[in-house]
């Protein structure tokens, strides 16, 4: 064992070097970056930046911040003179670096650069600093100090505690199943993978046909069921849908060799016991995030074996085709697939603490130095915000895993008919023809909702597409009656979500609303709600939200 150990460690330890000089070596990737820069653009910036700077300092600049830029927001940057000057050539720096990056590079090379030059940007900021945060700097004469001291104490904690980010929510005031993840209902199937939540009718009539929610294999479920009146889960029971969700739990470094097969095994076991527990032929599949892909895989493995188990199938905030112009094309390249991978397989697991770093830096501004000066310069106590709650509430994913979605995500094998096999069946998402529901988020940086829309071309069937505000999460935790909440809807029949976007109808209220009714409409008659929840053959085990959510 010892011996197998030591020959397993030196391969990944070979592996990390050879990608580490792919990466970083004299001919590596970020050394190709530095030699594609055009001398004359190099120049060309340069003596943009020149020009600007002389304006700047003669205060002849037209140059000023974004007026929803939190940054800039205090009165000292219009009115001070010396502020106003520091923010300008703040500016005028970031511009030069932006329009540095080549027009010519490829798309994924380019989102690299636009990364790098957005990290790079954003940590230079002004308001990072004391001096250079007139805010801060204010608050700090008005407490003498004081602000700084519980800052730095705040510093010391999150070095300590936090791997050295500022922590981004006061979770103090949440605990699952106290004020998170409190619709009623009753874990009926619990396996070694998830456990199944049947939710309790909260109408005395449902729907015949029942509806299967299947989250993202990364993070809790409950970003379905925040607090109540934010809840889908409850909106889903309170207009007559029979309602089941997938609580999958948290993998150790046993559970290593948990691949994709694994789950697409398990989440076809929960479709199945779903139509046995209600007694149905049909259930209405829905997937948020990562788990329509999983979905995607489950409807494709079913028609290809010939089964209409799927009634109609619902893809939130999912990309089936990874070659689009996204930020996660960023980490598409063989060595950091490589790194990325060789460091799980050592773990057994990718720790959730890593991948919440990676999206963290894939928004700086708003999840880093926010914080940071929010923390730190402010000495705030960060907000107390359900959905930050539960982001925090982090899960690991197997190694198996995750090389399994590095593959996906390198090769781009769901959109190729017949490219990947699940449960040994070619994935044709073509085949899966029957009535399918899109969503995608106006400000979403994880998955571009033109990505979404393109997601619908794949599928068989008819489809409709609807484009709700909020961003990667803030649009899924959507309930009615917010004022600001609205969203397109309309058939997915445009070629492009442009052109999609042109001719569909902007409704207020949320998503929620409209899909709901589309569900229902394929739902079939309205019949008793039972009175129990489970069934003979799968009686509650315990209350929802049930045990795996808490480890």
């Amino acid at each position: 064992m010892a011996e197998r150990d030591q020959k397993s460690g030196g391969i990944l330890e070979s592996q990390l070097n050879e990608a580490a000089a792919a990466l970083f070596g004299p001919t590596g990737k970020f050394a190709s970056y530095f030699q594609s820069l055009n001398p004359l653009t190099f120049v060309e910036q340069s003596m943009d930046l020149y020009k600007n700077m002389f304006e700047i300092a003669t205060g002849t600049s037209e140059i000023a911040p974004d007026k929803r830029d939190w940054r800039f927001q205090d009165k000292a940057w219009s009115s001070n003179p010396f502020y106003q000057r520091l923010s300008q050539a703040y500016l005028a720096m970031c511009e030069a670096v932006e329009n540095m990056i080549p027009e010519d590079l490829a798309s994924e090379d380019r989102a690299r650069a636009e990364l790098a030059a957005a990290i790079v940007t954003s940590t230079f900021a002004p308001t990072n600093t004391l001096w250079g945060n007139p805010a801060a700097l204010n608050k700090t004469m008005e407490s003498g100090g004081s602000n700084l001291a519980r800052g730095f104490s705040a510093f010391v904690t999150d070095l300590i505690q936090n791997g050295g980010l500022p922590k981004q929510v006061d979770d103090s005031s949440f605990e699952v199943g106290r004020n998170l993840a409190v619709t009623p209902g009753e874990i009926v199937y619990r396996c070694e993978m998830f456990e199944l939540i049947h939710y309790r009718p909260s109408t005395d009539t449902v729907y015949e046909t029942p509806v299967l929610l299947m989250p993202p294999q990364i993070g809790r479920f409950y970003f379905t069921d925040l607090a109540p009146g934010r809840s889908f889960a409850e909106y889903t029971v309170s207009q007559g849908l029979q309602y089941f969700a997938i609580s999958w739990r948290n993998p150790q470094a046993e559970h290593r060799e948990w691949g994709l097969q694994d789950y697409v095994a398990a989440a076809l076991e929960a479709v199945e016991t779903v139509a046995k527990v209600t007694g149905q032929k049909k259930v209405n599949l829905v997937g948020f995030c990562a788990g329509g892909i999983l979905s995607s895989m489950v409807a494709a493995y079913l028609a290809a074996k010939g089964s209409d188990l799927v009634n109609s199938f619902t893809l939130c905030v999912t990309m089936l085709n990874w070659r689009v112009d996204a930020s996660l094309g960023a980490f598409r390249f063989p060595a950091l697939l490589t790194v990325a991978k060789a460091q799980s397989a050592m773990k057994g697991v990718l720790p959730g603490s890593d991948l919440h770093k990676v999206f963290t830096w894939l928004r700086p501004n708003d999840l880093v130095w926010n914080y940071w000066v929010n923390n730190y310069l402010m000495g705030e106590t960060p907000p107390a915000f359900d959905i930050l709650a539960w982001n925090k509430d982090n899960t690991n994913l197997p190694a198996k895993l995750h090389e399994d979605f590095l593959e996906l995500f390198d090769q781009n094998l769901l959109v190729q008919p017949g490219a990947y096999h699940a449960l040994g069946e070619p994935v044709d998402l073509g085949a899966i023809t029957c009535d399918n529901f899109v969503v995608g988020a106006v400000t979403d940086h994880l998955t571009p909702w033109k990505a979404c829309y393109e997601s619908r071309s794949y599928l068989g069937g008819v489809s409709t597409f609807a484009l709700s505000n909020g961003g990667h999460v803030a649009a899924l935790v959507n309930p009615p009656g917010n004022p600001k909440a609205h969203h397109w809807i309309g058939p997915a029949t445009a070629a492009t979500g442009d052109a999609w976007l042109e001719q569909s109808p902007k409704l207020p209220g949320s998503w929620w609303e409209s899909w709901t009714k589309w569900c229902s409409e394929r739902s079939g008659e309205r019949i008793a709600a039972p009175e129990k929840l489970g069934s003979a053959n799968f009686p509650p085990i315990c209350a929802a939200p049930g045990e795996y959510v808490r480890q």
